[in-house]
C-alpha cells in the first residue's frame, strides 16, 4: 500500500466526515445565533431558551438528512472494502 493511497483513503474519509457533520451542526449554529441575537435584544438570559431550539433543529436534520447520512457512510465503506484487495497486493 503506497503513501498516496493511503493519503488518498484518508482525504475521503476526513472529507465524508466533514459533509455529515456539517449537515447536523451548521443547521444548529445558526438557529442558536438566532436565538442569541433575540436574547440580547429582550436581555432574557433562560439558558433552556438557547439549549431547545439546537436540539429540535440538530434531531429535525438528523430525521431529514438521516438517509442520506447512512448512503454516505455506505458508499464510503463499499468504495473502502471493494479496494481492499488491490490495496494489499
Amino acid at each position: 500500500m503506497s503513501p498516496e493511497q493511503i493519503v488518498e483513503l484518508m482525504n475521503q474519509a476526513i472529507l465524508t466526515i466533514i459533509a455529515m457533520v456539517s449537515v447536523l451542526i451548521v443547521p444548529g449554529l445558526i438557529v442558536g445565533l438566532i436565538v442569541s441575537i433575540f436574547q440580547a435584544a429582550t436581555q432574557i438570559q433562560e439558558q433552556t431558551l438557547s439549549f431547545l431550539p439546537r436540539l429540535l433543529v440538530t434531531l429535525l436534520m438528523l430525521m431529514f438528512a438521516g438517509h442520506w447520512l447512512l448512503k454516505q457512510l455506505q458508499e464510503l465503506f463499499d468504495g473502502l472494502f471493494h479496494n481492499i484487495p488491490g490495496l494489499i497486493g
